[in-house]
């Protein structure tokens, strides 16, 4: 009924009804729930929220992203990945510019998916992801050393230099209580997660390193110490006041967030598919992640995308619906609503443990060191996205890495794309293997073959003029068998050669051309310098004609 906008819930219903395979999904919708916990918690602090903006992020985006998404099994949330520009949106403009930018977000996702870009954003080339990936890893994990180290500086400044030169000039101030903690949470995660991927390890560190906190009175700071007490009630409904001037500054904050909401919800989708062998609606995919980022700052959230580790965690824990994913968010609510108010016992060295595991599972450092392997443009793109992340800003390094990317792209294409000039005397020799090939045929005197492989776009075009430069034949045929795609660029080559050998008497003949570049040209109207006549099936035909138009040139 809806096609490939509907979301796999109403799919699931539909075809299965939704409790079929609840057996599966409860479990595994609770203990994915119990294991976002203190993920949602570190998440909201690290982007410079509160706690609770965190847990009501992961509860409200949660939901919706599973009631709406085009995957069976993503499980939303605040992820790693906004941390930062989350954090620099805070920053410069505070809460109100955060719930703007998020509410903007929301609407460019339901437009992506609406205009059906969700197969073109996965086309992001990997050394720019892999770059500003690893970036992030990076900046997560500096951000986390403040609390790890016990420092307890506060107003830090944004940027990664600033954060460095404020820990080297306040090495004095470090807690050796709350590094203790930190790396005892650290080891329990690892440790843990090597006995069991399905145990909760951040949150039995959390649960074990807390008590420890209470029962020796340890001299550190907590979620309470710092915040409070976690509020045990939903988050009232508001609107945020904006005008124009405010939508313009905050606009290229509100396209990282859709382009990064965008890229982690399809590659946590994808990875979803390789799991379970079942395939997910990429355009349904953003318009559920729009609609959800629309809807959650609304009650006070952060932005929320599909979360890879734990729709991972969902599907081994054996959740087969959307559903586990909702049972995933009320999970959380009932944890908050029930126990939240011990959650202000939570150290933030334990926090920012947690955190720095996270981190250094999105560096993907075993990738970036391999990528050095990779030819060096490659290399450059992913080095200068990395940089640009970590040390300006990830709203410049992610066009900036796809403009650098795709001009590297069209640089190969060009030096792939190209042509051969064939006359009477420089004709290749006969081929057994390619009967058309154009060895196999008498090129007549005063004839010109220009064959043309490859698509035929601007990086060629320019090259198909420079050769064809000095070539003045009675005959000039452009052979077009291996040119599947061509575009403006190639068609004002195409005229401009065509009229620039007409005025010099030369006939230009057009062989095997295929459909797409021959609708590209009659859209054109090349018609006005070519006839229909002069078009040809294959080069024989072209030849043939060539040679009745040299024999009357002659008499």
């Amino acid at each position: 009924m809806f096609g490939e906008f509907e979301p796999a819930l109403l799919e699931v219903a539909r075809k299965e009804g939704l409790l079929k395979n609840i057996l599966h999904d409860l479990p595994a919708g609770v203990i994915t729930g119990i294991i976002a916990l203190p993920l949602a918690i570190a998440f909201g602090i690290a982007s410079g929220a509160t706690p609770e903006q965190g847990l009501f992020t992961a509860i409200i985006g949660g939901a919706l992203i599973s009631l709406f998404s085009g995957s069976r099994f993503q499980i939303g949330g605040p992820t790693g990945a906004f941390i930062v520009v989350v954090y620099s949106i805070i920053h410069e403009f505070g809460m109100q510019g955060l719930i703007i930018s998020t509410l903007m977000a929301g609407v460019m996702l339901i437009v992506f998916g609406a205009l059906k870009l969700g197969s073109i954003i996965k086309f992001v080339p990997y050394p720019v992801t892999l770059g500003f990936t690893s970036g992030i890893a990076v900046i997560i994990a500096v951000t986390q050393l403040n609390d790890f180290l016990g420092l307890g500086l506060k107003d830090m400044p944004a940027e990664v230099s600033g954060r460095v030169h404020a820990y080297a000039t306040n090495l004095s101030l470090f807690n050796w209580q709350a590094l203790m903690l930190g790396v005892f949470s650290i080891i329990i995660i690892i440790g843990l997660r090597k006995v069991s991927s399905r145990i909760p390890a951040a949150l039995l560190a959390v649960i074990l390193l807390s008590a420890l906190v209470v029962l020796v009175s340890l001299d550190v700071q907590t979620i309470g110490s710092r915040y409070g007490q976690l509020k045990s009630s939903f988050p009232g409904f508001s609107f945020p006041d904006f005008d124009f001037a405010l939508l313009v500054k905050l606009f290229p904050s509100a396209m990282s967030i859709a382009v990064l909401g965008a890229i982690e919800s399809l590659l946590s989708a994808v990875v979803a598919d390789g799991m379970t062998g079942r395939r997910h609606r990429s355009n349904m995919e953003l318009v559920g992640q729009g609609i959800a980022n629309v809807v959650t700052p609304l009650f006070g959230g952060i932005p929320s995308t599909g979360a890879i580790a734990r729709t991972a965690t969902n599907i081994h824990n054996g959740g087969k619906t959307p559903l586990s994913g909702v049972i995933h968010a009320i999970t959380l609510l009932l944890i908050v609503l029930i126990l939240g108010r011990y959650a202000s016992y939570i150290p933030m060295a334990v926090l920012a443990g947690i955190l720095l595991v996270v981190a250094f599972g999105m560096s993907e450092y075993k990738l970036f060191i391999k990528m050095f392997k990779a030819p060096k443009s490659d290399i450059s793109v992913m080095i200068l996205t990395f940089l640009l992340t970590v040390f300006v800003d990830l709203t410049v390094a992610i066009p900036t890495g796809m403009v650098l990317a795709a001009f590297l792209f069209m640089r190969r294409m060009e030096q792939v794309a190209g042509g051969s000039v064939v006359n009477a005397e420089n004709s290749p020799a006969p081929s057994e293997d390619d009967p058309y090939a154009i060895g196999n045929f008498e090129i007549p005197p005063h004839v010109t073959v220009y064959e043309i492989n490859g698509p035929f776009f601007f990086g060629a075009a320019k090259k198909f003029q420079d050769e064809l430069l000095d070539h003045k034949p009675k005959v000039l045929i452009l052979r077009m068998r291996n040119v599947n795609a061509i575009d403006a660029t190639g068609i004002f080559a195409l005229e401009d050669i065509i009229a620039s050998c007409k005025k010099h008497g030369c006939t230009v003949l057009v062989s095997a051309i295929h459909q797409q570049p021959l609708n590209a040209l009659h859209k054109s109207g090349i018609h006005n310098y070519l006839e229909s006549r002069e078009i040809f099936l294959n080069i024989a035909s072209a030849l043939d004609y060539a040679r009745k138009i040299v024999s009357q040139s002659e008499e």
